[in-house]
C-alpha cells in the first residue's frame, strides 16, 4: 500500500503492508508528485522495509534522485526516514544526496517531533 498526503506544510509518503502489485508505480508516481511540489514542505517517508523494487524501478528512482535534486532541495525543509532497523549509514547516503536537515528512525513519532522543529524555516 502506498499513500501520499499532504497536511499543510507536511508531505506524508507511506509504503506499508499488505503490498500489491501495483505499489512499485504507485510509489514511483508519488515521487513524481513529490518532486512537482513548489510550495516548501517537510518530508516524513514512513517505510515497513518489504516493499522491494524492481532493477527498472530502483533506475527509475535513481533518475528521480537526480533530475529533481535542485528543485527538492529548494523546496524540502527537512527529511524523516521511519523505516525498521534504521542505521546512521541508512542516513549517510540520503546525506550525500540532499542538503537540508534529514533523520532515519524506527519511530513515527520521533521522526514528526524531529520534522516539527524544521517546518518554521520556510
Amino acid at each position: 500500500m502506498v499513500e501520499l498526503d499532504r497536511q499543510g506544510m507536511l508531505l506524508t509518503l507511506r509504503y506499508l503492508p499488505p503490498y500489491v502489485a501495483d505499489d512499485e508505480r504507485a510509489y514511483l508516481d508519488a515521487l513524481v508528485e513529490i518532486g512537482r511540489s513548489e510550495e516548501p514542505f517537510a518530508l516524513l517517508a514512513v517505510f515497513a522495509g518489504g516493499g522491494k523494487l524492481s532493477q527498472a524501478g530502483e533506475r527509475e528512482q535513481a533518475l528521480w534522485f537526480k533530475t529533481t535534486r535542485e528543485s527538492f532541495s529548494a523546496s524540502c525543509r527537512a527529511v524523516a526516514m521511519v523505516r525498521p532497523g534504521a542505521t546512521e549509514k541508512m542516513l549517510d547516503t540520503f546525506r550525500r544526496l540532499w542538503p537540508m536537515p534529514m533523520t532515519v528512525t524506527a519511530d513515527e513519532r520521533d521522526a514528526r517531533h524531529f520534522l516539527s522543529r524544521h517546518m518554521g524555516e520556510a
